[in-house]
């Protein structure tokens, strides 16, 4: 009896154990805890007990982060999909390369409609691809081709909507499925998801597309490109804020931002959240919610307060007075922010998770902006606080750079983007990051002359190491976390020199002048060769009757065969081995001393000219124009070809940068070559050029002379005149040549207007510098002069 109790209570144990093992859980809910208690623990449902999740919002909702306005991911990747259906296109999968192999990277533009309307960007667009060097009215001559199509605005709520694009463009015989093809686009999408939906299947066509998202973004395919406004300049565009006197970098204010905040909708989390780092002192964030019709039926608590605070700053003063400028997401990825803060030098704090930036391929953002993380906005201000000020003025500099060289025109924009593709379809001759990212840039760099910085004039002289940059692309990270870039050691220009002549004297003979320039030239131990570029229909004179040198004497024959065939004297011929090339025309005085002073100069400044004759160019406040001018004054800023010295690049750059029409019209204006060769030197560098020591004061005019051609007389050669007045007798002259002939001078106001317009500014910069040999006229011993001919009359 005993050992049956014993064993009925063992067996009720193990059963309430095995109860409490399997069910206790249940159990403890409806038996052991109290109502209120198991009250509190019903809102801490299970994500299993459907029963308990009323009020909760569905797994759909919550990938959305609770607003329904934004995208879903499925929604997302179907809108993707509609657009890019050659999503795996590379160059080498969706570009026919065989079409660039005759006759290289050449761009058509359809023809534009009558019918069609464009907008002021997509007409500024195609206006800067047909002004561009890359330019064919022949499409069979053409490797790349741009639409008439506006495809700028794909909002289909915009007034400049164009409908039926799929339709306009399966219709031209060229499309061919977008091979070949380069797509521009600003805006795409439309209220409340702004996915990047264009409307119209792309094909394999290039994308060159402002706000681009990264994950639709097709690496080595398609371009991102800044957003830019109707009224941004089609050329030239307006100089950056940073100048030489705007140091040291610390401004009034550390960071601002001064924008609309949207209530609701996409982009309206991170510009809701900036009030929180604004503290009224260094670091100023406004918003305002007064925008759009609706505003005020979605207004919250701060909108009053907001909309108070907005309008006691003004943007353009906190832009000038700020170090760093937060540029948040708006509706799309990009913003107009981004090239103001750029062209402001107010360093831009990029908050836009997503954003392929513009042009990232070539350039480094790294250097010039700070990207931070939307989720992390409240970082920011101790994050830029840590920034060395040595390296701020470093990150403002290259955004003066970046403005400059790649934003602050349309023009410079679409070039950008043209460069970029004709880069990938010369990859072994294509540009290097460094060249993209450092002075003068991609654009004034070409691959085409040389892949090797030592064979350009503006890397010489870059010594030492570039400042410490932050983590990849400029993102947030402690303040110690930098890292030295290796530095790059600079070389020196050949120490020889060629000159060229440009000789255009009867057959017959040859003029006293050029037998004495050429024994002149000769005799400077820095003089590795004489060209004479021969720019007659008739044949030079025999070799016996060219003087004895110790140099070799070449002579070249013109291209063209015509008096007016100016530009000739700049082309890139294959004879000039020298860096140096020293241009002369045969009439031309100079003595040795002369040359070799104004090498040696030459040898520090190889990215200027430095010669002998110069004039300059003014304001004319009366007439509202630049004026020119060949009289002797204080300043100068063009340095004349037919005595200077300047790197073979520029033969380059002058023949292959410049458009054929511009060079064309240059042909057609006395003087003008001298002009052009100084603008496009200007435009290049920002930099005068420089003036140098001359002998002696020749009183003598050049008298007139019979040309290459029967009966074309009566005028010296172009760039034989040297300073005077207008309408003036004959004056003493430093160093060169003779009178000026007045009739050239209105043709040179010409030139100059058309330079400027051509340009969208004035490049040329003035100077008041002459550089003298040491003890130059000093009351010394000759002993101790290198130059002492330059003193003898």
């Amino acid at each position: 009896m005993q050992t049956r109790k014993k064993y009925l209570f063992l067996t009720f144990l193990v059963s309430w154990l095995l109860l409490f093992f399997f069910f206790g859980d249940h159990l403890r809910r409806i038996t052991f805890f109290p109502g209120r208690k198991a009250e509190a623990r019903r809102n801490w449902p299970l994500w299993a007990d459907q029963s308990l999740l009323k009020s909760f919002a569905n797994p759909e909702e919550l990938q959305s982060d609770g607003d329904p306005s934004l995208p879903s991911p499925q929604e997302r990747r179907a809108a993707w999909l509609s657009v890019y259906k050659s999503s795996r296109c590379r160059m080498e999968t969706c570009f026919d390369f065989s079409r660039c192999e005759k006759h290289g990277f050449r761009v058509f533009t359809y023809p534009r409609q009558r019918d069609q309307p464009l907008s002021e960007s997509y007409s500024k667009i195609l206006t800067s691809v047909e002004r561009s060097r890359y330019y064919t009215p022949n499409p069979e001559e053409a490797c790349l081709f741009i639409l008439s199509i506006d495809t700028l605005d794909r909002d289909h709520l915009s007034s400049q909507y164009v409908h039926n694009v799929n339709e306009k463009i399966h219709a031209f015989p060229l499309w061919n499925g977008g091979r070949n093809h380069l797509i521009f686009n600003l805006y795409s999408g439309t209220w409340p998801n702004y996915t990047e939906d264009l409307g119209f299947d792309i094909g394999q066509a290039i994308l060159a597309k402002a706000s681009f998202y990264t994950e639709n973004f097709r690496p080595g395919f398609d371009i991102s490109i800044p957003l830019f406004s109707k009224d941004h300049p089609q050329r030239g565009g307006e100089r950056g804020w940073l100048y030489q006197d705007s140091i040291p970098p610390k401004k009034k204010y550390l960071l601002v931002f001064k924008g609309k905040r949207y209530l609701t909708g996409i982009g309206s989390g991170t510009r809701n959240a900036l009030h929180h780092i604004h503290n009224g002192k260094d670091i100023i964030s406004l918003t305002t919610c007064k925008h759009g019709k609706d505003w005020e039926k979605h207004k919250d608590t701060r909108c009053d307060k907001d909309n108070v605070d907005y309008e006691k700053f003004d943007y353009q003063e906190l832009l000038h007075n700020s170090t760093f400028c937060i540029v948040p997401r708006g509706r799309r990825l990009g913003s107009f922010r981004f090239l103001e803060a750029l062209q402001a030098a107010c360093i831009p704090v990029l908050l836009s998770d997503g954003w392929e930036l513009p042009f990232a391929e070539a350039i480094d953002w790294g250097k010039a902006v700070v990207v931070g993380n939307e989720k992390l906005l409240l970082q920011i201000p101790s994050a830029v606080r840590c920034i060395h000020p040595e390296r701020v003025l470093a990150f403002q500099q290259q955004t003066q750079f970046l403005w400059d060289a790649y934003f602050s025109s349309v023009d410079k924009i679409v070039h950008t983007t043209l460069e970029i593709i004709r880069d990938r379809l010369l990859p072994h001759r294509s540009r290097s990051r460094f060249l993209w990212n450092t002075l003068p840039g991609g654009l004034l760099a070409l691959p085409d002359f040389s892949t090797h910085l030592g064979d350009f004039p503006f890397y010489y002289l870059q010594h030492g190491k570039t400042p410490p940059a932050l983590a990849e692309h400029g993102e947030l990270s402690a303040c110690h976390t930098t890292f030295p870039i290796p530095s790059f050691s600079g070389s020196s220009p050949s120490e020889k020199f060629t000159a060229f002549i440009r000789a255009a004297s009867p057959a017959s003979s040859l003029s006293l002048p050029i037998l004495r320039l050429i024994q002149a030239v000769s005799g400077s131990h820095y003089c590795a060769q004489i060209l004479v570029l021969w720019s007659c229909e008739k044949p030079p004179p025999p070799s016996g009757k060219w003087p004895q040198t110790t140099v070799p004497l070449t002579i070249i024959q013109g291209r063209r065969k015509v008096r007016r065939a100016r530009t000739d004297r700049f082309f890139p011929y294959a004879a000039i081995q020298t860096d140096a090339v020293l241009s002369l025309d045969e009439h031309t005085s100079l003595s040795t001393s002369e040359v070799d002073f104004a090498f040696v100069v030459w040898r520090s400044f190889p990215e200027r000219i430095v010669g002998f004759p110069t004039q300059s160019h003014f304001w004319d406040a009366e007439r509202g124009r630049w004026g020119y001018t060949s009289q002797w004054t204080n300043e100068l800023s063009i340095v004349l070809t037919a005595a200077a010295f300047y790197h073979r690049y520029y033969h380059s750059l002058f023949m292959e940068y410049l458009p054929a029409g511009l060079r064309e019209l240059v042909d057609g204006l006395a003087a003008c070559e001298d002009i052009l060769m100084n603008v496009l030197v200007a435009a290049v560098t920002k930099l005068p050029p420089i003036k140098v020591t001359q002998r002696k004061e020749h009183k003598e005019t050049v008298p007139q002379q019979v040309g290459c051609e029967d009966g074309d007389g009566g005028t010296p050669l172009d760039g034989e005149q040297s300073p005077s007045p207008p309408h003036s007798p004959p004056v003493k002259v430093k160093g060169t040549v003779g009178t000026a002939s007045s009739q050239h001078l209105p043709q040179q106001q010409d030139c100059l207007d058309q330079l400027v317009d051509w340009f969208g500014y004035m490049p040329l910069v003035s100077s008041q510098l002459r550089l003298d040999p040491v003890l130059f006229k000093d009351q010394v011993s000759v002993l101790r002069k290198k130059y002492p001919r330059l003193e003898k009359p």
